[in-house]
Formats: structure tokens, sequence, C-alpha cells
């Protein structure tokens, strides 16, 4: 939503600060209005003198102990997209832009084409099933949980490297199964003003220009996302390219992380700030940007490492198996399935080669490890978490919830400063703010255990409750960044409206992330969640009772 600064003298400002007792005017959906940050103030301690709020004891959780909650979703979460019913059976784990849907479907296609040719090794036939999930993922799920598929078709290769860094045997089938490249998006009077300037658009002039204030370079989850990862590697290796894990490149990372905007949560998320106007530079695959005719103004520039698709299988695999694999692995090289890719917006620059990052696969997981401490560049964060405990809460959306927060709490970095809010018809205040030090950690863990479900939701009570929390400990640190998480299933129907406390969110600037689940498109709490997070240009993410675990754990590496 664009935001429209209020001008406000006289008499206005006059009405407006009677908002809480006279009503506010409804806003429309992308003239969203905002009050200056004063004004936010006073209407946010006007507006909590009039919420009930109560504050609790809370109790540690002298139990607590992060090994026990597995912070991993079960492996159904991510969806099986081509179904293999052959005597051998190979799952392949494939990222989205091969596993989604038209035009990002090629592996889906190729895989069924494979699978109706029914091929044998010995007398038995041969198919494979193909999971839809994230370079990253994979590798968290292979590392960290017991995911064992016979084959792995990451981005690129530095996915392949870390797993034999973290002591996974894989063997390389393939260097190359369908070509890409990440490159850098620019909006084209952008691209135009910095060429003039910086004379060529790569990722060090980007880094150089972002620095100096010319731009505003934006880029997707390292810990996720190849594109990230790719972005991540190369500017260090700008920053010092005889060692880009130095203390050099980490100050200078920790320097560029200072003004640079925050990470985003998804490609998707880079894609609607640039249609806003708000991004006019970003990281992006060339087969995504292809097939985003919305981004056409944008000039695509590679960087980087190629984006190649290497095949990967495992040494736990059979014999057998690996002769099956070696079939798909010749199916998909075959010139039909090439034209195929080309056709979808494969293979567009195979005459880029790779640049040099100065990295093996220890070094990418050190270099996730360096970005996780500088993405705030140095400054803690003050992050309240919001939960909805109303009566639609009960059964499994609130054990859900419970679980979710414990399993990721453990990827909140110690530095910040972390609250807790919960909301039925009154607000409940279940931690005050500290830093998330131990102590403060088995305390968050005693107040996540202990909620239970009540009867109405008053949300955006809360969300002021939390706000103001927010703002009186910034007097405390002053130079810390605010966020608030809200986690709802529900829609409002107690306290106060959207409409009653949108100018105040605005005013304030705070970026509220919120977290729906169960939630059906095109609901009113879908639309009143998605248009609180772009308030302030956050994120709205729908995840269902299965995937939340996921989604936090992956929300807090980018924000926490």
């Amino acid at each position: 939503m664009k935001l429209t600064k209020a001008i406000l003298s006289g008499t206005l400002a006059a009405a407006l600060l009677l908002a809480p007792l006279t009503g506010c005017t409804k806003y429309e959906e992308g003239d969203e209005k905002v009050y200056s940050y004063d004004e936010a103030i006073t209407e946010l301690n006007a507006f909590n003198s009039k919420i009930n709020t109560d504050t609790k004891t809370p109790r540690m959780d002298i139990y607590d102990d992060d090994t026990e909650n597995k912070a991993l979703a079960d492996i159904k979460t991510f969806p099986i997209t081509v179904q293999g019913k052959g005597d051998i059976n190979l799952e392949i784990a494939a990222p989205s832009e091969l596993s989604g849907s038209a035009p990002d479907d090629w592996i889906n296609v190729i895989a069924e084409r494979f699978n109706n040719e029914r091929q044998t090794v010995g007398n038995k036939t041969v198919s494979v099933t193909v999971r839809k999930i994230a370079s990253g993922e994979t590798l968290t799920y292979i590392t960290e949980g017991d995911y064992r598929p016979q084959l792995y078709i990451p981005s690129s290769y530095a996915w392949g490297d870390m797993l034999k860094a973290k002591g996974t045997a894989v063997e390389l089938l393939s260097d190359k199964i369908l070509g890409n490249t990440a490159g850098i998006l620019m909006e084209k009077g952008t691209y135009d003003t910095f060429i003039a300037k910086y004379k060529t658009a790569t990722l060090d002039k980007v880094i150089e220009a972002s620095l100096a204030g010319d731009l505003t370079f934006a880029y997707t989850n390292p810990y996720t996302s190849a594109t990230g990862l790719n972005a991540l590697a190369s500017a260090l290796y700008a920053f010092d390219n005889s060692d880009p894990l130095s203390e050099t490149a980490q100050q200078k990372l920790l320097d560029y992380q200072k003004q640079s905007p925050p990470v985003a949560y998804t490609t998707g998320v880079l894609v609607n700030q640039a249609q806003k106007g708000i991004i006019k530079a970003m990281v992006m695959e060339e087969q995504a940007y292809i097939n985003k005719p919305e981004l056409k103004n944008y000039v695509y520039t590679p960087f980087g490492i190629r984006h190649d698709h290497p095949l990967y299988t495992f040494d736990y695999v059979s014999d057998e198996e690996k002769e099956a694999a070696k079939l798909f692995k010749d199916f998909c090289l075959d010139s039909e399935a090439q034209q195929l890719g080309k056709d979808k917006g494969f293979g567009k620059h195979d005459d880029y080669k790779s640049q040099k990052t100065g990295l093996d696969g220890a070094g990418y997981l050190a270099a996730q490890s360096i970005w996780k401490e500088a993405k705030d560049g140095g400054q803690p964060i003050i992050a309240v978490f919001v939960t909805d405990i109303s009566g639609s809460m009960d059964g499994t959306p609130i054990k859900s919830l419970k679980q979710s927060l414990l399993a990721a709490k453990s990827y909140i970095s110690s530095s910040n400063y972390i609250g807790l809010v919960s909301y039925a018809s009154n607000v409940h205040i279940e931690l005050p703010i500290e830093k998330f030090d131990e102590q403060q950690k088995s305390y968050f863990s005693g107040a996540v255990k202990a909620l239970t479900v009540e009867d109405a939701t008053a949300t955006y009570d809360a969300i002021l409750v939390a706000m103001k929390m927010m703002i009186d400990k910034k007097a405390e640190i002053p130079n810390a960044k605010m966020m608030l998480f809200v986690l709802s299933d529900g829609d409002q129907n107690r306290g106060y409206s959207l409409d009653r406390i949108a100018p105040i969110v605005g005013g304030l600037k705070i970026p509220v992330y919120a977290i729906g689940y169960n939630l059906s498109e095109g609901s009113t709490p879908t639309k009143e969640l998605t248009r609180l997070s772009n308030i302030n240009e956050a994120a709205m993410i729908n995840a269902d009772s299965e995937d939340l675990v996921n989604q936090l754990r992956n929300l807090f590496n980018t924000q926490l």
C-alpha cells in the first residue's frame, strides 16, 4: 500500500487527536492515512488508557531445552508434485523454480514423461517422485532432520558443498541439469543513472553505490534462497577478495547492513515492493525475471555463481537406485527436455561464467552465520509477539502456536529484546520486554506454555499495548529497531478496529509481521492481516497449523 503523509494543522490536527472519542475515517486500500510520529505517540497513549490490560507474573521454565523442541515441521508440509509408482522409486528434492506451477514446472513435466516411459533396471520399473522444497530447506532437513531423498537438485552447487561440509556424503551425477543465472535487477531509469556514474552493474559497484547512498538494494534470505546466498557470498568477496570471511569483510558487511533494507522474506515480497516503486534494485534468478511481465521495465545483469541445478545422489542410496538415477539424469539431459527448459525461460545466459566467491562449503556456512550477526547493522531489535488466545484458537490452533514458538525461539538472537502479549477480550502482558538471554528465554518458554484460551478477539487493542511497550523500551535503547509479530487465526470482534489504529501504526513506522493460519483466501481476517502488514512494508504469512513452525523459523532467521 502506498503511504500518504498527512499534512496536519489547526482544526484538522485537533480533530485527529479526538479520534479515540469521536471515531476515525475508514481508509480505502491504497490510500492509507498516517499520523506524524508525535501525533501517533499522543494517540497511542490515549488509546492505551482505554484498553483493559493486566500484567501477569511470568514463571521461569526450568526444564526449557531447545533440543527438546524439534524446530522442523513434518517433511510432508512440503508438497509432492509428482508421485512415482515404479518398483524402484526415487524421491527428488527440487526447488520451486522447477517444481511449482507453470512455467516453473519443468521437473514436474519431465518426471511425468519419464514415469510414463516405464524404464527398467533389471526387471524392475523405475519412477521418480518430486517434492517441492527450497534448496536451503533441503539442506536443513537432511542435516537436522531425518529426510533422505534419493536425488537432490539445488539451484546452485553451493548447497551441495555445504552438505558435504556438514558431513553428508554426496555424489555429483551432473553439474548442470538446467542452466540459469542469478542477477541484479534495476528499474530502467535507475539503471541508466547508475551506469552513468558507476559504469558497470556488478555487485561490488552496487554495494559501493549503496554505501554512498545512491541506491537501495534488496535481496532474499541466504538461509533458504540460493539467490540470497549468492548475493551474500559475492558481497563478502567484494569486501575482501583475499579472505571473504576476514574481519575486514565482516565489518564492511556490518556497515552495509546498517543502511540496507531488511532482507526480503521471499522473492514474492521483492516483486510486490518493486511494483509499488519502493525497490528499484534487487536480486532475482533470470528464469523468474523472464516470466514476470510486471518487471519488464527492469534491466537484468547476471552476477555471482551460476545456478545450473546440479544433480546429486547420496551414499545411502542403493546400487540399483543409483543405476535408476543415471537413467533419469540422461532423460533430463536429452534435447527434448532441454528445449522444454528453454521454453520455460532457462538457459538464456549459457555463456556466462561463474564469478569467484573464495568460499568452500564450510565458508558458505560461515557466511550465513556472519550475516545472521550483521544483518541488523549492529543494532539490537525490540520485538513483541502478540498471540491470539480467543475461543477459535482452542484445540489444534493454540497447540500449534505454542509448539511453533517454542521450536523457533532458538533462532532469535540473544542480543535482541523480546516480550510477549496475549489477547482475547482483554489484553495480557505475559512477558515484559527484556534482553533475550538464557533467563528471558526461559521466562518466554514458561509464558508460552502457560497460554490458555479465553473468549473474544481484541486483536488491535493488543497491538496498541505491544507498541506502547516497545516505545517505552526504546527510550532505554535509542538505537534499537522495533518490529511486531502478530499470530492470529480469527476476525477482530472486540475493541478498536484496524481503521482506528492504522494511522498510529503508520506513524510509528513499526513493521508488523502477521502470521495468520487456517485462513481462507479472500476472508476478512486474511484481508485485514495483509493490510496491517502492508502499512509499514512487512509481510503477511498465511501458514496452516502444520507448517507454521517452518514459517516462524525462517522469519526469525531473517528478522531476529
